[in-house]
């Protein structure tokens, strides 16, 4: 088991570090109310995710890396499509809902493999090998070490592999009051309650605003929108980018986007996908 270090630490969009106080929100919790819930429907929406953005039909004779596995969907969805799928996440009840969902629905099955495992370990990072495609959905952004996670992640795609992740929107002084509320939020029950009570509502009318409006109600990528809120307003650490920031900076690595989905300005994530186009070595930042 990878052991949390005391102090996560994090860079302001300075370039200047920060100290946390080590608290992070139990992502492995939120993930176990929602495979709770998981059903057929949200699992096809989630294989269409994946066709739409990779912009393949299937993924047959491609190994696919799930870094930061939550709850196991992707993976799922993944496995489905055709590819050798390898899973892992840094909290252990993400894997545990990563390897529920494998036995729920591939016991067994040698070419599906779940680890626990910390993409900042660049030793574990070693033992996994390289893919045609690591996919790292909302996840980088809460290691405490964004850019050096991206650099680990990379190394790990084959020539022609591609990158599909997704990083916070970068909105300047409301990023910096976001990032407060989610540390208040990780500080104990009581601030947990007040920022609920604050910006729970609000939060969740938004989403569902919004998917009502653009998304005639279908669920975004399979997902649960009240799981959505509670991930978003406890999600701790919390870095962001623009998306001219992600693009440079993989640009300088070899990389060439080929998707781009912006979030429109909100908070929330932007999505990316990238072709690795040269074996050239990750720059380091």
């Amino acid at each position: 088991m990878i052991t949390q270090p005391n102090n996560i630490r994090i860079k302001d969009n300075k370039g200047s570090e920060m100290k946390t106080d080590g608290t992070r929100f139990q992502f492995g919790k939120n993930w176990e109310r929602y495979i709770q819930m998981l059903d057929e429907k949200r699992i096809e929406t989630a294989e269409r995710s994946l066709q739409e953005m990779l912009e393949m039909q299937d993924l047959k004779g491609k190994r696919f890396l799930d870094a930061g596995s939550g709850s196991g969907v992707f993976s799922l969805a993944a496995r489905n499509l055709g590819a050798t799928v390898t899973s892992f996440d840094y909290d252990p009840e993400s894997v545990a809902c990563t390897e529920q969902l494998k036995q729920r629905y591939y016991s067994g099955d040698e070419n599906w493999c779940v680890r626990q495992g910390d993409v900042l370990d660049q030793e574990f990072l070693d033992s996994l090998g390289t893919y045609d495609i690591v996919y790292s959905w909302g996840v980088l952004h809460h290691t405490g070490e964004m850019w050096r996670a991206l650099d680990n992640i990379v190394r790990l795609i084959r020539v022609n592999g591609v990158l599909f992740t997704a990083i916070y929107n970068d909105q300047g002084w409301l990023s910096r009051y976001w990032g407060g509320v989610k540390r208040i939020y990780n500080s104990g029950s009581l601030g947990r309650l007040v920022m609920i009570i604050l910006h729970a509502p609000y939060l969740y009318l938004l989403r569902r605003l919004i998917r009502m409006v653009i998304r005639r109600g279908q669920p975004s990528r399979g997902m649960a929108l009240w799981i959505d809120t509670m991930d978003w307003l406890g999600g701790y650490p919390f870095e962001v980018a623009k998306p001219e920031q992600i693009f440079e900076y993989l640009k300088k690595s070899g990389f060439l986007l080929r998707q781009l989905k912006t979030c429109g300005g909100r908070h929330g994530c932007n999505e990316f996908v990238f072709r690795r186009e040269a074996s050239r070595q990750v720059s380091q930042n």
